[in-house]
């Protein structure tokens, strides 16, 4: 007597289970929700699209080096420096173009370039030196703030070309102002999104970060990976550095000295493991929506700064207590 194997589900129900978030993004996307519709009920001005607008050109910045910081945390890593990096960046280019007078795209091929080779050392202190990329990037923190200060000798540089500020400009979409900088903001995600899902170095990337001696041993050149990781990191580092220029219209020696604490919690609330081998590129973006829904939110119900500060620590604990709560339980 032949017994037959229990059906298939239904076609219809297999597409909609595919078209649902992964569970690595489910928990921010609902975090993001609720959120949402808590400040909603406090003030009547949060849902407009001006205010929305405003969110996201707060957090464009955090949001591209989020970028360079997840994919470093999703091979075990973590980037103390890309803050500091990124103002040394803005410096090369703002100083360049305003008192040397060389060509604005130069200027900011220059910076870009500059804050690569910084990711290119980290990368090969991390591979090549074996040191701890806690360390590599505590120690570089302090270099680049230095040298930011020693090549800008402390004074913002203000008067820049048109080139340089040119993501802050905006266009409408309705009534809304939307700046230019979010929309390269969301193309370098949508990229980095395809290349972590699509290709053959994203899937190395996710492999190296979850078991990287089993990687190793599959053939990839895991010292490679890493070594390219932060250089990629680097290179998005000043295109953050670029965004933020746009966006205050000045290089100042003083910014990014919380950007990469503010990345850190953007990868964290996005639901990016920092064991690594496990994350969404998507889950950063929404991470760093939250932590800008949340202060604009706090703003738009009138209680000061130190709130923010608290609510943001209190959801980067979470975050990390419920990925050590998953790991256990896988």
């Amino acid at each position: 007597m032949t017994t037959q194997s229990p059906p298939n589900p239904p076609l219809e129900r297999k597409s909609l289970l595919s078209r649902l978030p992964s569970s690595s993004i489910l928990g921010p996307l609902v975090a993001l929700f609720v959120a949402i519709l808590f400040f909603a009920t406090q003030s009547d001005r949060f849902l407009s699209g001006q205010n929305f607008s405003l969110i996201l050109q707060q957090v464009m910045v955090v949001g591209v080096l989020a970028i360079g910081q997840t994919l470093v945390i999703l091979t075990a890593g973590i980037d103390l420096s890309n803050g500091a990096i990124m103002a040394f960046g803005t410096m090369v280019m703002t100083k360049l173009a305003v008192e040397s007078g060389l060509p604005p795209l130069l200027t900011i091929f220059l910076g870009v370039l500059v804050t690569t080779l910084f990711g290119l050392l980290n990368g090969a202190l991390v591979t090549r030196v074996k040191l701890p990329p806690f360390i590599v990037t505590l120690g570089m923190l302090n270099i680049a703030f230095a040298l930011t200060q020693i090549y800008s000798t402390g004074q913002t540089i203000s008067g820049l070309p048109p080139a340089l500020t040119f993501f802050g400009n905006t266009f409408k979409i309705g009534s809304t102002a939307v700046t230019y900088g979010v929309v390269l903001m969301l193309v370098l995600y949508a990229i980095t999104a395809f290349v972590l899902s699509e290709t053959a170095p994203g899937r190395h990337l996710y492999a190296v970060g979850n078991n990287p001696e089993a990687a190793r041993l599959t053939g990839i050149p895991t010292q490679r990976v890493l070594l390219i990781v932060y250089t990629v990191a680097g290179f998005i580092y000043g295109i953050g550095g670029l965004l933020l220029v746009s966006r205050i219209g000045a290089g100042d020696p003083n910014s990014g000295q919380t950007e990469n604490l503010d990345s850190i919690t953007a990868v964290v609330l996005g639901g990016t493991s920092l064991f690594g081998g496990r994350g969404v590129i998507w889950g950063t973006l929404i991470g760093a929506i939250i932590v800008g829904v949340f202060r604009s939110g706090l703003t738009l119900m009138g209680l000061p700064s130190v709130f923010q500060t608290l609510i943001t620590g209190i959801l980067v604990i979470l975050a990390v207590a419920t990925d050590q709560w998953s790991r256990r339980k896988g």
